[in-house]
C-alpha cells in the first residue's frame, strides 16, 4: 500500500508538472504590447528609439510606448483609466497599486509569477519585496527592484562658507539653514540664497514626507498602521502640530525656498545646480552621482554630504517600490507577463538592456575618449565598459536605466558579466550604504471602497491646510478647524473604520 501511495503520488506531481509546462508552451506570443510609462524609463530625449529596437530585436514583438511628462503622469494617468482606453502595462506607485488592484483595473499574477522564470531561477534575491507588495495575499504587480529612498545632501562648500560641520539634530539643522541664508554661502555678495527646496510642502505619493523629512519627524500625514494592528490617520495625531509648526517657523524665516509649493522635482534639481539653494532631500544611489556631476558641469563643486538622518528623523523611509502592472483589459495577459514582466530580470541581455540601456547609446566598449578638452576627459581602452554621453545633459554620462543595479532583485546569470563596478561611482555606492543602514520600510496601506470614495478630496484638503499653515495664512488650530468643518474628519473617521474593519 505505501508502494502504491508512493507511485500515485509521484505520478500525481509528474502529471502536474506536465500540466505547468503544457500551459507555460502554450501561453501565445503577443504581437504587441503597450506599455504606460513615467520617467524613470529612457525618455526619447535619451534614446528611447534605441532601446525600443534593442527591446524588439530580443523578443520578436514590438513595443508601443505612452510616455507623459514626469511631473504630469498621475494627472494623465488618471485621465487614461477614466477614458476606458487601457494600455497592457501601466507603471504605478504604491498609492494607485492598491487603489486601482482594488477597483479591478489590474490582472491578477500571482500564479504567473510563481510559475516564473525568474521566481524560479535560482537568481532571484527579493522575496520580501514581493511579499510586501501582495493584497489579501494576491500579487498584481511586479517590481524588479527594492523600493530605494530619499536622503538629505548638502552641499560641503556652504558647509565651508559659513564654517559649520554637518548637522546632527534638528538645532544644528535649523541653525545650518540660517547660515545659508544669512551669510552669503554662494559668495556672490547677494542674499539671494535658500537653505532648503522640494517638489511640494507635502508629497503627492507614500511615503509623502521623504523630501522634507527633517520638518515632518515623527509625523504622517496619511495613514499609519501601529503595532498592534490598528489603523490610524497620522494627520489627526498630536505630532502633526509640532511638524506644521515646524514648517511655518522655517518658511516665514525665509529658510525653504517659496516657490516650494509649486516646484516639480526638475525645478528643483535645476535651482540645486543653479546654487539656488544648499540642501536637497533627493534619492539615494545613483542620484548623488547625478547631483554631482550636473554640479560639477556648472563649474560648482559636486563635493556633497550623504547626511546620516538627524536625532528627531531616526530613520529615512525606504519606500514601496513602484510597480509594473498588467491590466484586467489585456487581451492576454499571460503573454504580456512572459515576454515583458518575466524577461526583465532574465540574467542576461534583456536584464543588461533595462539596467544599463542601449549598447552604442547608453554605453560601450569601443576604444574612444569622453568629454574630451574639459576637466571631465576620459579615456577608455577597447573591451572597457563605460556610460557614455548623456544626450539630454552634454557634459555628463549616463549612470543607470530603468533597474538601478544597485537594488536590483536578481543578479545576473553565472557567467554573464555584470558591469556594476565599473558603472557605480564611489559617491551614488556611499549614499546608497547611508540610506540602507539608516531606513524603514513604508508601510503599503490597502485599499477599501471608502478609501476610493473618500480619500481624494482628503487628501486634497489636507495638502491644501498643510500648504496654508506653512505659509502662515492659518494657524494649526485653525486649519483642525477648517478640516472638521470641511468633512476632512468625517472622511477620515470613515476610512479609518473601513481599514479596521478589515483587521
Amino acid at each position: 500500500m505505501k508502494k502504491l501511495l508512493a507511485l500515485v503520488l509521484a505520478l500525481t506531481l509528474l502529471a502536474t508538472l506536465a500540466v505547468v509546462n503544457a500551459s507555460a508552451e502554450e501561453v501565445a506570443k503577443p504581437e504587441k504590447i503597450s506599455i504606460f510609462i513615467d520617467g524613470t524609463v529612457v525618455t526619447s530625449e535619451n534614446g528611447q528609439a534605441q532601446f525600443v529596437a534593442r527591446w524588439e530585436e530580443l523578443t520578436g514583438i514590438k513595443l508601443e510606448i505612452t510616455q507623459p511628462d514626469h511631473d504630469a503622469y498621475y494627472d494623465v494617468l488618471q485621465q487614461t483609466i477614466s477614458s476606458g482606453d487601457w494600455p497592457d502595462v501601466l507603471i504605478l506607485s504604491s498609492t494607485y497599486y492598491s487603489a486601482y488592484a482594488s477597483e479591478g483595473v489590474l490582472w491578477d499574477m500571482t500564479d504567473a509569477w510563481e510559475n516564473s522564470a525568474t521566481k524560479n531561477s535560482g537568481r532571484f534575491i527579493g522575496d520580501s519585496v514581493i511579499e510586501g507588495l501582495k493584497i489579501d495575499g494576491r500579487l498584481y504587480g511586479f517590481a524588479p527592484t527594492r523600493g530605494n529612498g530619499c536622503l538629505t545632501y548638502v552641499k560641503q562648500a556652504w558647509l565651508d562658507a559659513v564654517d559649520m560641520d554637518a548637522p546632527t539634530n534638528y538645532e544644528e539643522y535649523t541653525a545650518m539653514l540660517d547660515a545659508f541664508v544669512t551669510q552669503d554661502p554662494d559668495g556672490n555678495g547677494v542674499d539671494d540664497t535658500f537653505g532648503v527646496s522640494a517638489a511640494g510642502f507635502i508629497g503627492t505619493e507614500a511615503p509623502f514626507t521623504n523630501y522634507l523629512p527633517e520638518f515632518y519627524q515623527d509625523a504622517y500625514p496619511s495613514f499609519v498602521q501601529l503595532e498592534d494592528g490598528t489603523w490610524i490617520d497620522g494627520f489627526t495625531q498630536e505630532s502633526m502640530k509640532g511638524a506644521l509648526e515646524r514648517l511655518a517657523e522655517a518658511y516665514s524665516k525665509g529658510w525653504i525656498d517659496p516657490t516650494t509649493l509649486t516646484n516639480g522635482t526638475k525645478d528643483c534639481r535645476n535651482k540645486f545646480y543653479d546654487d539656488g539653494f544648499g540642501v536637497f532631500t533627493y534619492w539615494a544611489g545613483t542620484w548623488g552621482t547625478n547631483l554631482k556631476t550636473n554640479l560639477e558641469n556648472n563649474g560648482l563643486s559636486g563635493e556633497l554630504v550623504a547626511l546620516e538622518p538627524i536625532a528627531e528623523v531616526d530613520a529615512y523611509f525606504d519606500r514601496v517600490p513602484p510597480v509594473w502592472a498588467i491590466t484586467s483589459a489585456c487581451e492576454n495577459p499571460e503573454g504580456v507577463f512572459k515576454y515583458f514582466i518575466d524577461t526583465m530580470l532574465d540574467g542576461g541581455d534583456m536584464q543588461m538592456l533595462w539596467t544599463y540601456g542601449a549598447e552604442g547609446t547608453h554605453w560601450s566598449t569601443a576604444a574612444e575618449t569622453l568629454f574630451a578638452g574639459t576637466d571631465a576627459e576620459v579615456t577608455y581602452a577597447e573591451g572597457e565598459f563605460h556610460m557614455l554621453e548623456n544626450l539630454e545633459t552634454p557634459g555628463t554620462a549616463y549612470t543607470k536605466n530603468h533597474i538601478d543595479p544597485m537594488l536590483a532583485l536578481a543578479t545576473f546569470a553565472e557567467g554573464y558579466y555584470d558591469p556594476q563596478e565599473e558603472s557605480v561611482k564611489p559617491e551614488a555606492r556611499l549614499s546608497a550604504e547611508v540610506f540602507n543602514t539608516h531606513s524603514k520600510l513604508a508601510q503599503i496601506v490597502p485599499s477599501t471602497e471608502e478609501m476610493s470614495m473618500y480619500n481624494g478630496d482628503l487628501t486634497t484638503l489636507k495638502n491644501e491646510l498643510i500648504a496654508k499653515v506653512t505659509m502662515g495664512e492659518l494657524s494649526y488650530e485653525d486649519a483642525m478647524a477648517r478640516f472638521e468643518a470641511d468633512g476632512g474628519k468625517e472622511w477620515s473617521d470613515i476610512i479609518v473604520a473601513s481599514l479596521n474593519a478589515t483587521n
